[in-house]
């Protein structure tokens, strides 16, 4: 038997980068049908110049790194569609463009690339937004049904921290309110998830605690469980962004934790904080302790000795 000394990894996998990106790009289309015709034409427009920019500055930035152009591997696309995902429909193009440029140029690319990011880029994308110009996410527009003339009205979540919940739990899983892109149709996000679950892209390991432990502290804290569940970017960010690979814990342990510290910090904001939504602020808090929990979290070798935290 010949012996072959050579570095990691030994086994790969038939998964591309590229192949999981579409397939991650194939799941959230069901949520795109859903925002056109919730909101009408404004939504597939705003996810078209999200994923315009993202291309396009993913590409000027390989050229000015002097490397190979990344922009195929269809990663910057799925940032694009979550971030645009985030926007109400009504949300101004310059707006979505300097967002998409913020999570790819600085939050991306400035640290390396894909693989090497600190922070998830579409939830930074969307906190920076909300930091630097809460007006473009202040107001939503209400579905095509009840409101032709795209009338604003306020989301679920905002309205359940004043303490009025006048959406049906129905009204909540098909996307009938106002709301952003991806925050409605709980629904088609759910089949889109189920999709990744099944084709092994993405694992429970972190979205089952998040759910769970938003469902246990609202609970306690005197909520409406299911009404919390379903609204807001609850589902969004514990689907499609707390599953990222780059910016969550490589092992289930770690995964688990993440996903109730993310799920903890999302609750104590929804109970305490004067904004009604903490999702993304959770996430992007998590990502900082991904490196603290991998090392805390990583196997022992065989006869080897665990390694302290330093």
């Amino acid at each position: 038997m010949n012996l072959i000394n050579e570095a990691s990894p030994h086994f790969h996998g038939k998964g591309s980068t590229a192949f999981i990106m579409g397939a991650v790009c194939l799941a959230l289309a069901p949520t795109l049908v859903a925002a056109t015709v919730l909101y009408g034409l404004g939504a597939p427009l705003l996810v078209l110049v999200c994923v315009a920019t993202a291309l396009v500055c993913e590409h000027v930035c390989c050229l000015i790194m002097r490397r190979e152009s990344t922009a195929g591997d269809l990663s910057c696309v799925v940032t694009a569609l979550l971030f645009a995902f985030t926007l109400p429909a009504t949300c101004p193009i310059w707006v979505a463009v300097l967002g998409t440029a913020f999570a790819i140029v600085v939050v991306k690319m400035l640290f390396g690339g894909i693989g090497c990011n600190v922070f998830n880029p579409a939830v930074a994308g969307r906190v920076f937004i909300m930091v630097a110009l809460p007006s473009a996410l202040s107001s939503y527009p209400d579905v095509q049904g009840k409101a032709l003339d795209a009338v604003t009205g306020a989301t679920p979540l905002a309205m359940a921290a004043q303490g009025n919940t006048p959406y049906s739990l129905m009204d909540l899983l098909l996307g009938n309110h106002a709301g952003a892109l991806g925050e409605t149709c709980i629904l088609t996000l759910l089949i889109g998830y189920a999709f990744l679950l099944i084709i092994h892209v993405v694992d429970a390991w972190a979205t089952l605690p998040y759910v769970l432990t938003v469902a246990v502290v609202l609970g306690l804290g005197g909520q409406d469980v299911p009404y919390q569940l379903l609204s807001g970017g609850l589902a969004l960010g514990a689907f499609f962004m707390a599953t990222d690979y780059t910016t969550t814990p490589m092992t289930p342990t770690g995964k688990i934790i993440f996903g109730v510290g993310c799920g903890l910090i999302t609750a104590l904001i929804r109970l305490f904080a004067s904004a009604p939504e903490g999702v993304a602020f959770s996430i992007l808090f998590m990502n900082m302790f991904v490196p603290l929990i991998d090392r805390a979290t990583r196997p022992k070798p065989v006869g080897g000795v665990k390694n302290a935290l330093v």
